[in-house]
This record gives structure tokens, C-alpha cells and sequence, in this order.
């Protein structure tokens, strides 16, 4: 995708990146807004727009590279405390529109709280919810 700034990165040299680490199939590198120190980005090479989107094995390289760089930031690091973030569409807060996963890491005090609004309520529905999958 000629606009998409992940495949742009991917390219090398066509937008600015801080690489983390590749393989064949995968990308991770910091990202440029982030929320916290070693917030990371990783995606396929290949363009996939969203979680739909993408193929299962390509999703498993992914989430192993994930794994990896988790493990690398806690024996390197420190790091104890992460949050694993994928947003599949406009309504989930997707904003650039290739398929990523976010590593967060996290401590205590750094003020990125994610709150959801809870609804216990729905509780009585979750029969019905899973006879519609069935």
C-alpha cells in the first residue's frame, strides 16, 4: 500500500524508524508516539489491514516476534509489567490501518490507565449470546 506509513517503514528508508527487530515476515520498532519507554510496534511485512484481515500463520509469527521482544525487554530490562494492545477497526480506535500489536510495558504511577466501562447486567444474556454462535 503506497500510502501506508507501517509499509513505508517496512521498505526502509521511505519514513523514519528506530528498529527493534525483523525476521522474513515480521517487524517491530518503537513507536514514534509513545506512551511510555520501549513502546513497541510489531506488524507484518506483508499488508494486512486488520485482525479479519490477516492470515492465521501470519498472525503467529507475529505474536511470536511479540513473545520475544516481551522476553528480550525482561531479562535486558526489567520489564515485569506489559500490556499486549491490538485495535481491528475505526470503531476499536484503529488508526493506522495495517494489521499491529502494541507492546506497552508498564509500572506503577505512569499514568496510562485503561479504563472500560463494565456491564454486569449482560450476564443474563450470555446463554442467549452463545446460542447465536453455535
Amino acid at each position: 500500500m503506497e500510502d501506508c506509513i507501517f509499509c513505508k517503514i517496512v521498505k526502509k528508508g521511505e519514513a523514519n524508524y528506530w528498529k527493534v527487530c525483523e525476521n522474513e515476515s515480521v517487524y517491530a520498532f518503537l513507536d514514534i508516539n509513545p506512551v511510555n519507554e520501549y513502546h513497541t510496534l510489531i506488524i507484518p511485512k506483508r499488508h494486512y489491514e486488520d485482525i479479519f484481515d490477516t492470515p492465521e500463520d501470519e498472525l503467529i509469527k507475529v505474536m511470536s516476534v511479540v513473545k520475544k521482544i516481551t522476553m528480550l525487554y525482561n531479562t535486558k530490562l526489567g520489564i515485569k509489567n506489559v500490556q499486549i494492545i491490538n485495535s481491528s477497526g475505526p470503531e476499536a480506535q484503529q488508526d493506522v490501518f495495517h494489521t499491529h500489536f502494541h507492546i506497552v510495558p508498564r509500572r506503577h504511577g505512569d499514568n496510562q490507565d485503561v479504563k472500560w466501562t463494565t456491564h454486569r447486567e449482560w450476564r443474563g444474556k450470555f446463554d442467549d449470546l452463545l446460542m447465536v454462535l453455535r
